[in-house]
């Protein structure tokens, strides 16, 4: 998809292609547009049709890295933009970003959900600017889809 426009030439500078809007690993649609609102369905960190890992976020031997799961929030960010982009047309139209919620699989005793979800909401900062800052949740949850690290949904305004 090209964007052209402000956000599009922001991306460019920040190094970032959108991806391919990430097909459904069930019965829903990647995103819903109703009024002026966009509802993004929970989009995990696909890159290149994978997930970038697996498995709980935590400290310690075979968990994922709060860092690593971070950088993981950021793509499953990216990914909901994608399909806030095939709704929108293009993510000039986006007015501000109303609302992130990210789920973090968390090992029992990790609490840095934040942390975590951190990397989608500064990525949002960096993309949109003012428009960027949102109302958030950070949930830490036993298990998600294809056993991915988070989940990212988002909730945009448009123009």
């Amino acid at each position: 998809m090209s964007e052209h426009g402000t956000v599009g030439r922001r991306l460019a500078e920040l190094g970032i292609t959108l991806p391919p809007v990430a097909a459904p690993v069930a019965a829903y649609v990647p995103a819903v547009r109703s009024g002026s609102l966009v509802w993004t369905s929970g989009q995990l960190p696909f890159v290149d049709g994978a997930l970038g890992a697996t498995g709980k976020v935590g400290e310690g031997e075979g968990l994922v890295s709060p860092d690593r799961a971070r950088e993981l929030a950021r793509a499953a960010a990216l990914n909901a933009l994608a399909a806030v982009a095939e709704q929108a047309g293009s993510l000039d139209r986006v007015r501000r970003v109303v609302k992130l919620v990210g789920f973090v699989a968390s090992d029992p005793a990790f609490t840095g959900q934040p942390g975590v979800v951190n990397g989608a909401s500064e990525l949002l900062g960096q993309v949109f600017g003012e428009a960027g800052v949102h109302a958030r949740s950070a949930v830490g949850v036993a298990v998600l889809p294809l056993d991915a690290p988070v989940e990212v949904e988002l909730v945009v305004e448009l123009v």
